[in-house]
């Protein structure tokens, strides 16, 4: 059973700032590490939403075992601080892995208030291989072009299918980048970060991240942790179940979250006219599932398709009712439209999404050990699909390329510290894509950190999305540091948002769609 979070009776707080000093102010004479500043080269490249935005490129070395061996390109993006008080770079990474983390930047420092943002340059960056970053992996272009074989293979054809079309995704990644794909790891995207830090001449960064962000932070945090101030970690990763696990934990957290939503269809049956029964609306969604199965809506959305489209409403409670018109139109009026509009606009792949997944596959297959007996997967996946099936097969066969991977397996890091100043960490009780015990392991390894639970939340990203109780706590600690300290299993709890009404009168956040419009799914 998953757990909640401890009702706090008094919270108190400490001050991160008294553990470490600032970094070096713009007018610290050049050091050797600003000398490497200087070769950045920042450029105007402004947005409508972000008109501050500045991009710059840092070359780093592929194996950072070899520095002088050959150079890869990482795109970079900053919003400099405007306040005579500097706090140093704040780096940002969205998740993924995958994640481009340009846009990040100008969301972040737009959605900070205003005095906060001002006291940081705020940094985004397209880890190697994602994005603008160069060489940018694309494996297998229209991989996820529709349609798919049914996800869940309840035929040995269709197991066969599914099959072939993993091992081939994973034998076009080691074609086309043999020579790129033994760096493609969170640990030498950890040593990237650490790069950016020495060429913009801090001596130590903070950090921000969402999602396997939060990995990625704790992975730097271990490595280095006499170069961390402060770090905020968002929607967290469980590392101890780094990557096979974590899959399978998610699967059964995902299955909560879309009957959480079918209960939410059900609340609405004056709008949707689906019933009042979650059950039977349950029924009725994969009674659509059958029926796409044999008979895609529009030529694309098959059963695997109609998973890939309401996969995203586990990630965030705002897609609920484009979600709910798409269901209601095609079981009540055999209206296809809205379902097939549904999935162009939550699921459809384009190129950006094949280099996502194409980066996605590499750090995870590359990360950590996977089974490599097909008869494993086979097993532990029709034993979560009996309890959990909404998401279960399609998940298995969104990683199944890393049972045949081309490159060995590294070993995950713990991350278990002691040496790092006070920590700042948010966790929804209800995240299907991280769930809660993940942010509970990672405050009990992470010594002095502080856990702020949404309780009875179930978006993934939480912080710059609306509640201004998550956000009060975040903007303390960006200014002096400040986490609260409570006696139970969390630190602080702010109570959830209420989910989202019909279209006719939705009150949704524009600030979590744009957020989770940029953390993508599967991160």
């Amino acid at each position: 059973m998953r757990k909640r979070a401890a009702v706090l009776c008094g919270v108190s707080v400490v001050v991160a700032g008294s553990f470490t000093a600032l970094p070096a102010d713009a007018s610290t004479p050049l050091t050797a590490n600003a000398t490497q500043a200087a070769k950045l080269t920042w450029k105007s490249c402004g947005t409508t939403n972000y008109p501050t935005l500045q991009c710059a490129s840092l070359k780093v070395p592929l194996d950072h075992h070899r520095p002088h061996g050959r150079q890869i390109t990482l795109a970079l993006s900053r919003v400099p601080h405007t306040a005579k008080k500097f706090q140093g770079p704040l780096l940002v990474n969205p998740g993924g892995p995958g994640g481009s983390g340009l846009t990040l930047a100008g969301f972040v420092a737009g959605s900070l208030p205003k005095a906060v943002a001002a006291q940081y340059d705020v940094i985004g960056f397209d880890p190697r291989g994602v994005g603008k970053s160069k060489p940018a992996l694309d494996c297998k272009p229209g991989h996820f072009n529709p349609v798919r074989p049914d996800s869940v293979p309840s035929t040995p054809a269709i197991e066969k299918a599914n099959l072939k079309r993993a091992k081939s995704f994973a034998q076009a990644c080691g074609k086309k980048y043999a020579d790129v794909l033994p760096y493609i790891n969170t640990v030498q995207a950890v040593r990237d970060m650490d790069s950016i830090r020495a060429a913009l001449g801090a001596k130590k960064i903070n950090y921000f991240g969402y999602s396997y962000g939060t990995y990625l932070g704790a992975v730097y945090a271990k490595l280095f942790p006499e170069r961390v101030r402060r770090l905020v970690l968002d929607s967290i990763v469980d590392p101890t179940g780094v990557w096979y696990d974590d899959n399978l934990a998610q699967d059964h957290a995902f299955n909560d979250r879309h009957r959480a939503f079918l209960a939410w269809v059900a609340k609405y049956d004056s709008t949707y006219k689906l019933g009042t029964d979650p059950e039977k609306i349950e029924a009725k969604w994969y009674a659509m599932r059958a029926a796409l199965a044999k008979k895609p809506a529009g030529g694309k959305v098959g059963a695997s398709e109609l998973e890939d489209t309401f996969i995203p409403g586990g990630y965030y409670n705002g897609y609920w009712p484009y979600l709910a018109e798409a269901f209601s139109a095609y079981v009540n009026d055999k209206n296809s439209e809205p379902l097939v509009e549904a999935y162009e606009n939550f699921a459809a792949v384009d190129a950006s999404g094949d280099n996502g997944y194409s980066i996605y596959t590499a750090v995870q297959c590359r990360d950590a050990d996977w089974p490599r007996d097909w008869s494993q997967w086979r097993n532990d996946n029709w034993a979560v699909y009996e309890k959990a099936p909404f998401m279960t097969w399609n998940n298995a066969w969104y990683n199944a390329p890393c049972a045949f991977w081309p490159t060995n397996s590294l070993q995950p890091v713990n991350v278990a510290n002691a040496k790092l100043p006070p920590t700042l960490l948010f966790q929804a009780t209800d995240d299907a894509a991280t769930p809660y015990e993940g942010g509970v392991t990672v405050h009990r390894l992470l010594r002095g950190s502080s856990l702020v639970v949404e309780q009875g939340g179930g978006n993934h990203g939480i912080t710059l999305s609306g509640n201004a109780c998550l956000d009060k706590y975040l903007a303390a600690y960006l200014t002096d540091g400040t986490v609260p300290r409570g006696g139970g299993e969390a630190d602080a709890v702010c109570d959830t948002l209420p989910d989202p009404k019909p279209l006719s009168s939705a009150s949704s956040s524009a600030r979590g769609s744009t957020l989770h419009g940029m953390l993508g799914f599967r991160g």
